[in-house]
């Protein structure tokens, strides 16, 4: 990474600009917020991509917040319906690699904006597909999947621009808080208006038009052009202090032309930090999409097995189970994702290995917590929601150490296409197959019995089972991480 102190430090590369900004060769304020202070500026656009973020994972957890009622309507198999999730997923994560691509080197004001639009108009055309159209509406999530790649992969890297390693951490943990807000918010939505409605399909209706909002808001609030402050990020050590003082760059200076994608991947290969903690991303990726989609179908038929709600025989099945359990998600994510950036903020000052530490202790626990819920799931009720909200309290500790680990042992000038890289890996072999792969699992384990109650509860009760060796595995990658992170960081800055 020498190179990248070089590219900083020649005069020429400052007059250069690239994407909206090309062939420009101006430097003066493109929207009316470029009068208000820096930090209020920054603040500003921190809100806007929060807004953003929340309808991103809306729109992620509509499907799953009326699973039950979809199932109905389509009449799918668990296998079946499974494959939504996955689908959505599979496009969103080879969608990924593209939008980091550009991301690195065009406007990402355009690309954002882009990206809400899109997702929002395919959002809005499935609410009106029939039961005969089931591959469309498959279709549909896998459009929408494409529209919030650009989102996620985006958004975090203007974060990073915006913030230093001081404050990088907090800003990015309150970013990710709506990851766990708009999941829940998500469930809640979907079962609510699919309630008050009597048809699910008005809950893909709502969400479009928070998404016209917050496309205005971009427009309106973001500087088309942003700061890539990568000189500021490398001087600083992790605790804050100035090593090396290095101009900023100018807004949009062209450096990404200096190496190839395939030079940048490879990098990125040979970043053993980078490497071990995505794995163990992938891991938490793979628990947290079968948990999304299954978890509330899960607990409504260990309710009926239990004789506490009759089977769902109308055309409109109960959602209070999707609403607790949106709840349980907003609060335990919420919570969790506060705790994992104080205790990461704490323990940095005593150990530079704290990060990997803090992500491979909370995965052990919640592997511990979601085994010992499925257990208590027939006979308790009450215990297994306990025991599934410590779980996701848990996995939610990591979201926001995990990007900043990302961005401290990446050089920044790598950040979009490593987001990116990180995404399609963990969503590949993560959350891309997990809905599908309990689904399959369930449906093999049904066809070996006579049809009943008892077994359709039990078959998603052992696939299941996977989902807590997988968050032992991710721990395991995460204590790998804290062997090589010190390493990186410091090959990071130079």
């Amino acid at each position: 990474e020498h190179e990248d102190t070089d590219l900083l430090l020649q005069p020429q590369l400052e007059g250069e600009n690239y994407g909206a900004a090309a062939g420009d060769g101006t430097q003066g304020p493109s929207v009316s917020v470029s009068r208000i202070s820096p930090t209020k500026r920054n603040c500003l656009v921190v809100a806007v991509l929060c807004f953003g973020n929340l309808i991103n994972f809306i729109d992620w957890f509509l499907v799953p917040g009326i699973l039950l009622d979809i199932q109905k309507y389509f009449g799918l198999s668990d296998g079946e319906t499974g494959l939504l999730q996955t689908v959505f997923t599979l496009c969103y994560m080879l969608a990924a690699p593209i939008f980091g691509y550009l991301g690195d080197r065009y406007n990402r004001k355009i690309i954002l904006g882009a990206g809400i639009f899109f997702w929002s108009g395919v959002t809005l055309g499935s609410s009106f597909i029939t039961e005969l159209h089931y591959w469309t509406f498959v279709l549909s999530r896998g459009l929408v999947g494409i529209g919030s790649a650009s989102y996620s992969t985006i958004a975090p890297t203007i974060i990073a621009d915006l913030f230093e390693e001081g404050k990088r951490t907090t800003v990015l943990s309150i970013f990710y808080i709506f990851i766990p807000v708009g999941s829940g918010c998500g469930y809640i939505l979907a079962a609510g208006v699919a309630e008050s409605t009597g048809d699910w399909h008005w809950a893909f209706r709502v969400t479009p038009c928070m998404g016209g909002l917050a496309l205005l808001l971009l427009i309106l609030l973001v500087p088309h052009r942003m700061q890539r402050r990568t000189a500021a990020h490398r001087a600083r050590s992790i605790s804050g202090t100035i090593r090396r003082e290095v101009p900023d760059e100018k807004p949009d200076v062209h450096r990404a032309s200096k190496t190839t994608w395939c030079q940048d991947v490879g990098s990125l290969v040979q970043n053993c930090s980078f490497v071990c903690s995505s794995l163990g991303l992938t891991a938490m990726a793979f628990v947290t999409g079968a948990l999304g989609v299954w978890m509330p179908l899960f607990l409504y038929r260990a309710q009926v097995v239990q004789g506490i709600v009759p089977p769902c025989l109308q055309k409109s099945c109960n959602s209070s189970i999707s609403l607790i359990f949106g709840g349980i998600t907003i609060g335990t994510g919420i919570l969790g994702i506060i705790a994992g950036a104080e205790a990461a903020r704490r323990l940095r000052k005593i150990n530079n290995k704290a990060d990997p530490l803090i992500c491979a202790t909370s995965m052990f626990m919640s592997a511990l917590c979601l085994y010992i819920a499925l257990m208590v799931a027939q006979t308790n009720i009450l215990s297994t929601f306990i025991f599934i909200a410590f779980g996701e309290l848990f996995l939610s500790v990591n979201w926001a150490v995990v990007t900043d680990i990302l961005l401290y042992v990446v050089t920044p000038r790598r950040q979009s296409t490593a987001i990116a890289l990180q995404i399609l890996v963990s969503h590949l072999l993560g959350d891309a197959g997990s809905p599908y792969l309990i689904g399959i699992i369930s449906n093999a384990i049904q066809a070996g019995s006579r049809p009943s109650l008892q077994w359709s509860f039990r078959s998603m009760q052992y696939s299941f089972v996977i989902c807590a060796f997988v968050g032992v595995l991710g721990g395991g990658f995460f204590l790998l991480t804290s062997l090589y992170i010190e390493e990186d960081r410091e090959e990071a800055r130079r």
